[in-house]
Formats: structure tokens, sequence, C-alpha cells
């Protein structure tokens, strides 16, 4: 039985899985953790993911974290595979696979069903070439011009996400929004735990975070990462807080407007993650500052008669 703890970025899902899993572990069973967070995907991309350092994992193992280089383009099929490989590994060991993320399109492949239309690498390499001599703004106008209903949700900013609209358009001959994977059936039962928090407090700790990250390294990071090739990364550029990091070292932005726009964007991002695991009215909702919300975790687990209690 999956555990799944989702949720908006910094709810508290990382200390909630720690604080479950030395609960599960209590009760005689043991957990294992399974990242489903796109950016922490990404090797090297630590202080701006607040990605959790090894030494503070509490012994316990954790699994789908720097799977890629910086310049590898996200795939949500290549991360559900390596997901439910993951899943399959911890429970052939008798553990409970802990799926913790805020990435809802990534936690959704995981769970259930999804078919996802076809990608073609020399179509994508030529939408890309063409947007470098064009521009982003010419590209979004051919979508706009193709499918007006993915225009009109997709800003012409996201590059990344117009281009892939057009390539799917192209290659099913349908708008975008049709070719998106409806809900599919369950892969494995799960138990699906919400993580929030108060809205006004949950803004001001991402502020905190935000200034604390910045403070804490993340240009020298993102320094360190353009050798890499981050600065012509497709995906990995465009993370919260790394692409204004490049901007301040473009000298584009200075490090407080940087800062800034990381704090708004990073808000708005988490509104989006609210309404997409807000979605789910069978899933069990705690407040990850709550000491209580891993009892309560641990019980619905218990109900599901997979707990502890049955390994």
């Amino acid at each position: 039985m999956i555990v799944l703890l989702g949720g908006a970025t910094g709810t508290g899902k990382t200390s909630l899985s720690l604080d479950v899993a030395e609960a599960i572990a209590a009760a005689g069973g043991s957990a294992e953790v399974v990242n489903a967070d796109a950016m922490q995907l990404y090797r090297g991309m630590d202080i701006g993911t607040a990605k959790l350092p090894v030494a503070d994992r509490r012994g316990i193992p954790h699994h789908c974290f720097d799977l890629w280089d910086v310049t590898e383009t996200a795939s949500v099929v290549a991360y559900r595979d390596a997901a439910r490989a993951a899943v399959r590994d911890i429970e052939a060991r008798g553990a409970v696979p802990l799926l913790v993320g805020g990435s809802g399109l990534y936690v959704e492949a995981v769970l259930r069903e999804l078919d996802f239309p076809a990608t073609d690498p020399e179509l994508r390499a030529d939408l890309e070439q063409q947007a470098d001599q064009l521009g982003p703004d010419a590209i979004w106008r051919r979508l706009a011009e193709a499918d007006p209903v993915a225009a009109g949700r997709i800003p012409s900013g996201n590059l990344r996400r117009v281009i892939r609209a057009l390539e799917v358009v192209t290659l099913t001959g349908r708008p975008y929004a049709a070719s998106l994977p409806d809900q599919g059936a369950w892969w494995a039962p799960a138990v699906r735990v919400t993580v929030d928090a108060d809205g006004a407090v949950l803004q001001q700790r991402l502020a905190e975070r935000a200034r604390r990250m910045w403070a804490g390294g993340l240009l020298d990071e993102v320094r360190h990462l353009l050798p890499n090739g981050l600065a012509e990364a497709t995906t990995a550029a465009r993370a919260v807080g790394y692409a204004q990091a490049l901007a301040v070292l473009r000298g584009d932005l200075s490090v407080e407007e940087g800062l800034e726009d990381t704090i708004r964007l990073t808000w708005r991002m988490v509104r989006r993650q609210r309404a997409w695991f807000g979605r789910d009215d069978d899933a069990i909702r705690v407040d990850g500052a709550d000491p209580a919300a891993a009892g309560v975790v641990l019980t619905a687990l218990e109900a599901a008669g997979t707990g502890p209690a049955a390994i």
C-alpha cells in the first residue's frame, strides 16, 4: 500500500514523511521515501529545491532524487517508470512506500494508469530551433492559431509548455487539451494524504524560505551549474529561483529583484498546487505542522489493513 503525502511547496511534507516513517518503524514496520518533486530530480539543484541533505534523512532510504543532469528535459513518463520501480522494490522488501511531493501530474502518473501523448525528438528539436530564431512570442502565436484554448491557458513565457503543446497538436492532429490524459484507473491502492497549512502562515513561511535560499548560497549553486549547461537547459533553467538567479548573474535583475520575483512566483506556484491537491475529496487532510499528523497517517494506514501490524 502506497502512502501519498502530497501538497504544496512549504507545507511540511518532508518533515512529516520522516515522522511517518519513524512512526511506522516504532510500530514494527519500515518505510522508504519516493520523491515526487520534479525539480528535485535534477542533480546539483539542491538549495533552490529545498532538497533534504542525506545527513538529515534520519537513516530512512530515499529514492528518485538526482536522476537527471540539468540539461535533460523533464519527462513524466521517465519519472513514472523510475518511481514505480522504486515502489515495487520497496514493497518487495516488506516496507511501505511513501510518495512525497508537490508535482501533481507526477503524482498522478505514478498512482493512476494514464495514457500520455507520444513525443517526437526531431519535431521537438525543430520547434526549439524555431523558437530560438523567431522568439517565444512568435511560437506562442502559432499555438494560438492551431489551438486557441491551449494558448489561452499557457502563457507565452512558458516556452517549454508552448513547444510541448505544439508538438502534441502536430503529432495527434487534435487540440492539446483533448490529448491530455483523462483520469485513469488506479495503478495501485494508496492512502492519500494532502498536507496543507494556513494560507497566511504558508505565505510568510515561503518568503522566509526564499530569503534563506538566497542568503544560503543559491547564486553560488547556480554559478557551479553553469558549466553543466544550466543556462541552456529546457526545464531546469526555468525552475522558480533558478531562473531568477540566472537573471541576476546575467545582470538583468538585482539580487533584491531576483529574491522578490522568487517569492512572488513561488506563491503563484503554490496556489496552483493547492488547487490541484484540493480536488481530491477523498484524501485525508492534515496540517504539516501538527504534531499529531504522523499519527493520523499511521491510523489511516492501519485502517487500510496494510499498516505495520499487518506487515
